[in-house]
């Protein structure tokens, strides 16, 4: 089956929309097609303000219609204590929300942005997709993130080359129960190292400090604006350090 096909198929869509590369060509993809697509966005703590502005404005370039959907996860037991399940739990109120909202709205089909590349063995929130019969276009048609990049940068997509980004709830150790103050340092550490020329990092809370994952090849960076770092980083954390394994860069 081709993109072409699913939305000839399907020609009235919701969509579940993160602001992400995969969601966005999603989102052209379905215009392209001539399917009348709604996209939605589920706002929470886990969510830096960054990928809400991103998701504004290709829904706007797009012009197509965005729902917004606000949710307190924090407010479910099961997601706080941020067990092993975490994801499964937090996918799951996510699609719900989503697909209430979109009943309301009379659509029937509601896709995400999951991608052939997408191992479903190591992401638990996929198992609550599927049970939710949320459908994965790219995934069904065999789209990889490789692929997916060079078609959204050959459509002048934006986000062809935006770094994949996992939710603010994965920089917390598993068992570690997630607090919001703790989500809001970390979005403002990672803003601001965003800020100081930093990409595609981490900033990961170890005993109450700030672990700063890099890429190899921005290793060098970290140490050249080490004390610019400092200084924006120790108002906000007790202790920062520097994960010397460094991450691999995201697809």
């Amino acid at each position: 089956m081709t993109l072409e096909q699913f939305f000839e198929a399907n020609t009235r869509v919701a969509a579940a929309f993160s602001g992400g590369a995969d969601s966005a060509f999603l989102l052209w993809a379905a215009r392209q097609y001539g399917c009348q697509v709604h996209a939605y966005y589920v706002r929470t703590a886990f969510q830096p303000e960054f990928e809400w502005e991103d998701a504004k404005r290709l829904a706007g370039e797009l012009k197509i219609p965005l729902t917004v959907i606000d949710l307190d996860v924090l407010d479910y037991p099961e997601v706080k204590a941020n067990g092993p399940r975490r994801c499964y739990f937090c996918k799951q109120k996510l699609f719900m929300a989503m697909w209430e909202a979109a009943r309301k709205d009379g659509y029937s089909v509601l896709m995400d942005g999951t991608n052939a590349s997408d191992d479903a063995g190591d992401r638990p929130g996929m198992t609550a997709l599927s049970e939710l019969k949320v459908v994965s276009p790219l995934r069904l048609c065999g789209l990889t993130k490789e692929e997916v990049r060079r078609r959204s940068k050959e459509a002048g997509l934006f986000t062809w080359d935006k770094p994949a980004y996992a939710c603010l709830a994965t920089r917390i150790p598993t068992g570690t129960m997630i607090g919001k103050d703790d989500l809001i340092r970390i979005e403002q550490a990672e803003a601001g190292l965003s800020r100081l020329g930093f990409s595609d990092f981490r900033i990961r809370l170890y005993h109450g400090a700030a672990r700063i994952q890099v890429t190899e090849g921005q290793a060098v960076l970290l140490m050249e604006k080490r004390e610019e770092a400092l200084a924006l980083l120790k108002p906000l954390f007790p202790a920062v350090l520097m994960d010397m394994e460094c991450r691999k860069a995201s697809v």
